[in-house]
């Protein structure tokens, strides 16, 4: 008998399997780690596809709170429950809150020193990257969608440039964005 995950199991994954793949994502990156998310998410354990992942990232995003984290609570509840909705986000928090006590620990005695201050500036430009990487991989999951990237550009412009305040532009997007989503929908 074969003990190979098939890939009905890796669709559904049990609360071990979320535990470690969000353990994973959270010690995968500091200040950053939705790349990690995606990646683990879509690409590794196809948990997910690209545009499940946008859908849920999109609901998260307009939800209160840490963007992976609810994405984690979202995951978990969507496979597991209420159980799930917990293991997850434990999962993604526990590594990295032992790490950074460590690491306040560490700043606190040598956080003054030129060589940290250095590192601390190459790891925000690391960070920065992730995040342009990941906005590239969202963006080419939109193929065939074109007709909503007109609303990438207005909420950057919004927000950006003509400074307009968040929850101004997210009620305007929603209400725009689901009134293109219904016209489409009127139309097949």
């Amino acid at each position: 008998m074969s003990t190979a995950a098939t890939p009905e199991c890796q669709s559904r994954p049990d609360l071990r399997a979320l535990f470690l793949g969000f353990s994973a994502v959270g010690l995968s990156g500091f200040g950053g780690v939705l790349p990690f998310a995606r990646r683990m998410l879509v690409e590794q354990r196809k948990w997910m596809t690209a545009d499940e992942f946008n859908t849920q990232l999109g609901l998260c995003q307009f939800l209160p709170g840490p963007n992976v984290i609810n994405l984690a609570v979202v995951v978990g509840k969507r496979y597991r429950g209420v159980a799930g909705a917990i293991i997850a986000p434990v999962g993604l928090l526990a590594g990295p809150l032992a790490i950074v006590l460590l690491l306040a620990l560490l700043y606190d005695r040598y956080g003054s020193l030129p060589i940290a201050q250095s590192m601390l500036r190459g790891i925000a430009a690391v960070g920065c990257g992730l995040l342009f990487a990941m906005a590239w991989r969202m963006g080419s999951a939109l193929k065939g969608k074109a007709v909503f990237l007109p609303f990438t550009a207005l909420t950057v412009a919004a927000i950006a440039w003509l400074r307009w305040p968040l929850p101004i532009v997210m009620v305007a997007g929603l209400l725009l964005s689901g009134g293109v989503a219904w016209w489409q929908l009127g139309r097949k």
